[in-house]
This record gives C-alpha cells, structure tokens and sequence, in this order.
C-alpha cells in the first residue's frame, strides 16, 4: 500500500481510478485517506487491537481539513487502544444512512419491481437489525447472528442476506469500510424444499380442456395463458407484449427480467398471436386508455380455471417450469434450454435437472405397473 507524508496539497492532487484505493501516512502510523472511483476522499485509521484489524472513517476530506483529521485520528487510535469507544461517530455513517445512499444510487439500476421488493427486505428484515450501527462495526459474527434469528423464515433471510451484501459492498466502494470485508461472503443459505412445480401429461391434459371450455367468454386470458405454456415466459413478460415486438415468428423482448432478449416462437405460439385482433399498441390492451392489462385481470382467470382442473396448488409461473421440463424431457440441453427461458447463468438452468429424475421415476413406476400385471 503506498505511503506519503500527507498534505492538503497532496491529497488534492489524488485522482480517482476504476477501484478505490488507500494512501498511507508517514507521518501517523495508521493513518491515510481513501480515494473513490466517483472522486470522494475519506480519511480513516487503521490498526491492530487484541489481535483484530479495526478500520474506521475520520471524515470527508472534501469537508475535513488535514490538520483536523490528525487531532481525529491520534484521539481514535488512541481510545482503541485503551479498548474504549472511539470518539466522533458521524450520522452518516450508520447502517440505515448507507442503506439510504445505496438505495438511491440504484434506484436506476433495479427494477421497479425489484426496488420495491428489495425495500421491504431492508424495513421487515435489516433495519430491525442493523439500525444504529456504524457501517464499519458490522462483522461476520453480526451478520451470522442475524441470519440465524430469521430461520424460521429462511424464504425471508435468503432473499434479505443479498441486499444486506449489496450495502456492504457499496460502503467498501464508497470507503465507509476496509476493502474486501464484506461480512456476507461464505455464509451458507437456507436448505428450502423447492417450490418448482411441474404439470404431468394428464394435468396438460385436464387444463387443456378448461381453457377450450372458457375460450369463446374469455378468449384474450385464454391466449395469454396459452402463451405462457407454450413460450415458457414469465407473466409480466407476456402482459406487457407491444405488437412491434412480434416480428419474424420471433418475439423481442425489450425489457426482461434479464434485460433485452429474444423468444423463439412455436407454430402454435404464433398461430394464438396471429389470431388475435390488433386494438392499439399493446397485445393484451384495457378496456380504457392505452396500457397492458394488470396482472390482476390474469389471475382472477386463472383462479378459476386451476379450481375446476383441479390444480389448486398450480401458479401462473409454474407453467415456466413445465416448458422447461417438457424441453428436457424431450432431450433438450440445458444450454437450449437456458436460451429458451433467458438465463443468464447455467446454473439458474440447472434447478430443472431433478424434475427429470422425477419424471423418469414416475415413468418407471408406470411401466412397472403395466408390465407387472
């Protein structure tokens, strides 16, 4: 790590890089500022005390002067080492404060949909927590701890433990931590019984029917349903469909889960898109003004058509699964498959393997009941 005499010409002289990095002090053992990416400059203390590394911010250096941030820095270092609270704790340093600056900045890269889950998180499950802490106090113990208490809702804590790992990810960057201590890395998820559930031939069959039953009352929730069998796409993907997206027996997506991306459309798929009448703009349009129908309108359908197929416990995503497991059952590859749905990651792709295992045993019990007979 490089080492100066710091000195308020110096320190303005230091120009962001693509990284944050540390410029140490010669003058104070322990001392130094950190410059980061966005230009902002930190001055913090570092050192050692009954064998563990503690690292605090003193201040902005846009703010702070050198002269001050010394005095700061020979009163911090010498209450740690007296084991005692260190003085001048700034507001701007506690969890919720960070958790605030974070959110804002990416409040333009998240999703709407994903900002307002990820909110939800952050007041239910970290604030309780986390809140009144300064942002560099949080170890590893903290964080296992707090994980620990939300087994009983492990659904909760394995979504909650991302976004608590974005913050303190965000405060290396922003120099509110020591770089590369993030406390969230390697503590192991919650073990959960997945929740993919996939329609056999028969239920195919079963919902098949219903939907031909309620075709000519409700023919667009009919397509729209239909749809999201046959092309393996999430809901809002299929509701938020613009006409200028459908083009070359291709559906391009502008806007999914996982950013732009293109679906390969069926005979069928497009033989259900063809047949629809083209009001305005959007695919599956309101009744009144100029926007898609709500993810409501589909539900409400579907609520029905599950309850007369007898299919209780089937959501509207499940058809995703099942597209992906009908794939794979034909002997398609993941990596197809992963193309099909819009993975990112073979990984995320790989969660459908056991529903092969699942089927092929299912189909081995069948045969076995025939043949044994």
């Amino acid at each position: 790590m490089p080492r100066t005499t710091l000195t308020a010409a110096r320190i303005k002289a230091l120009r962001p890089r693509k990284t944050p990095y540390d410029i140490r002090d010669t003058k104070l053992r322990g001392f130094g500022v950190r410059v980061l990416p966005a230009g902002g400059k930190r001055f913090f203390v570092q050192c050692q005390h009954l064998g563990e590394r503690v690292w605090k911010i003193i201040g902005d250096a846009g703010t702070m002067s050198l002269d001050e941030a010394r005095a700061s820095a020979v009163e911090t270092l010498a209450a740690i080492r007296r084991g005692e609270e260190p003085p001048h704790r700034p507001d701007e340093t506690l969890f919720e404060a960070v958790a605030g600056t974070v959110f804002g900045r990416h409040a333009r890269l998240w999703k709407a949909g994903t900002l307002k889950v990820n909110q939800c998180y952050l007041r239910n499950q970290l604030l309780p927590h986390f809140a009144g802490r300064q942002i560099a106090d949080i170890d590893r113990q903290e964080v296992r701890n707090w994980f620990a208490s939300l087994r009983a809702t492990p659904v909760a804590a394995d979504r909650s433990m991302p976004v608590l790992s974005v913050i303190m990810r965000e405060a290396e960057t922003m120099g509110l931590r020591p770089e590369g201590s993030n406390p969230c890395r390697g503590i192991r998820r919650y073990r959960r019984k997945g929740r993919e559930r996939f329609l056999s031939d028969e239920e195919i069959r079963r919902l098949s029917a219903r939907l031909r039953a309620h075709e000519t009352r409700w023919p667009q929730q009919v397509a729209a349903i239909r749809l999201l069998l046959l092309t393996g796409c999430r809901k809002g993907e299929i509701l938020t469909l613009q006409w200028s997206d459908y083009r070359e027996g291709h559906l391009f997506l502008r806007d999914s889960k996982t950013g732009p991306r293109t679906v390969w459309l069926s005979q069928p798929a497009r033989n259900i898109l063809d047949a629809l009448g083209r009001k305005n703009r959007w695919v599956f349009p309101t009744r009144r003004g100029d926007g898609p129908r709500s993810a409501e309108w589909l539900s409400s359908f579907w609520n029905i058509v599950r309850a007369e197929a007898e299919l209780d416990d089937l959501r509207l995503h499940d058809l995703r699964h099942t597209h992906a497991s009908l794939a794979l059952r034909r002997g398609e590859n993941i990596l197809a498959i992963g193309r099909l749905l819009g993975h990112r990651r073979a990984e995320t792709t790989l969660k459908y393997t056991h529903a092969a295992d699942a089927m092929a045993y299912e189909a081995a019990e069948t045969i076995g009941a025939v043949l044994g007979n």
